[in-house]
């Protein structure tokens, strides 16, 4: 097997099993996937800027950004969450901006600042998870 035939089909493997655990996931799950997919891009994008690649630099961050704005940001819930979600929201805009720093400067520190920034706040997610488990168990 050729590496083009490989890597094509490792793609639509991966693809195919993205696609089930979402359509299988729960909204806490969705959102961990979303976390994943930002952070994925950006580590895309900054190996394509280690590797001169602009285009495919381009194409990583648009992707971040778009998860960041369309995903985590637009999944807030802007009605009842109160200053909680105004201040999530702004550090998705934070994020959002460093992302596009990094872009029009080719800089990796504004990646590194963004990858942190989500790690943190998808391990906050996924302690909320555990801590919500926990008192669902002791409840019982």
């Amino acid at each position: 097997m050729t590496s083009l035939a490989y890597q094509t089909g490792l793609h639509a493997y991966t693809h195919e099993a993205l696609e089930q655990d979402v359509l299988s996931a729960s909204p806490h799950r969705l959102i961990v996937l979303l976390f994943d997919g930002a952070l994925c891009a950006i580590n895309r994008a900054a190996g394509a800027i280690d590797a001169g690649m602009i285009r495919e630099k381009g194409e990583a961050i648009s992707k971040a950004i778009s998860i960041v704005e369309q995903g985590l940001r637009a999944s807030l819930d802007h009605e009842g969450g109160g200053e909680l979600v105004e201040n999530m929201s702004k550090l998705y805009r934070y994020i959002e901006h460093l992302l596009l720093q990094a872009n029009v400067n080719n800089d990796i520190a504004p990646l590194d600042e963004a990858r942190r920034l989500l790690n943190e706040l998808c391990d906050a997610w996924m302690t909320v998870k555990d801590s919500v488990r926990a008192t669902t168990t002791v409840a019982s």
